[in-house]
């Protein structure tokens, strides 16, 4: 049974190198051939799941044989329930929380009506200037005009009223106070 638990555990390992080493290589290289093992469907099947299964398997098992008078079965079950624990671990404590944390910088202009802004470059009273304001993670500047037409200065706080034809028409924040 050593045999087999030094094999899980050089398995795991190796797997676990060739995946985080070549593994975007590899998918580019099979383009896609794979791809039902990718766990999208199957969120717990994950590869870092699976192969810290496999790798805690092994090592618990050598570590149970060695160090343990348990008979072969019970070092065979205690191997076994001690990688599901694991990888029950791996899988809610970093692959679960890892998902959720994905975040996008694609924003839609017609989502920012109703958003505060700051003018940075100054909008005409008949024109276009420009505002900057937060989308998604980070900041965006955007082309702006004046929805009540008043010339609106670098650095006013403006609210944005209206999106019609990929422009911000803002009016002043402070006018509406």
């Amino acid at each position: 049974m050593l045999q087999l638990y030094w094999g899980l555990l050089i398995t795991g390992v190796l797997l676990a190198l060739v995946t985080v080493v070549l593994g975007d290589i590899l998918g580019n290289v099979l383009d896609g051939m794979f791809d039902f093992l990718s766990g999208e469907h199957m969120h717990a099947l994950q590869p870092m799941v699976l192969f810290s299964g496999i790798t805690v398997w092994g090592g618990a098992g050598i570590l149970l044989s060695k160090y343990t008078a348990w008979s072969a079965i019970a070092v065979l079950f205690s191997s076994v329930v001690c990688a599901l624990l694991m990888s029950v671990l791996i899988y809610f404590l970093y692959v679960k929380p890892m998902q959720n944390s994905e975040n996008s910088v694609a924003f839609s202009i017609h989502d920012m009506a109703g958003k505060i802004a700051e003018v940075t470059v100054t909008v005409p009273s008949v024109g276009y200037g420009e505002v900057m304001l937060r989308a998604g993670a980070g900041n965006t500047n955007q082309i702006a005009a004046s929805y009540e037409g008043d010339e609106i200065q670098t650095g006013a706080r403006v609210v944005v009223v209206e999106v019609k034809d990929d422009t911000l028409f803002v009016a002043r924040l402070d006018k509406l106070e």
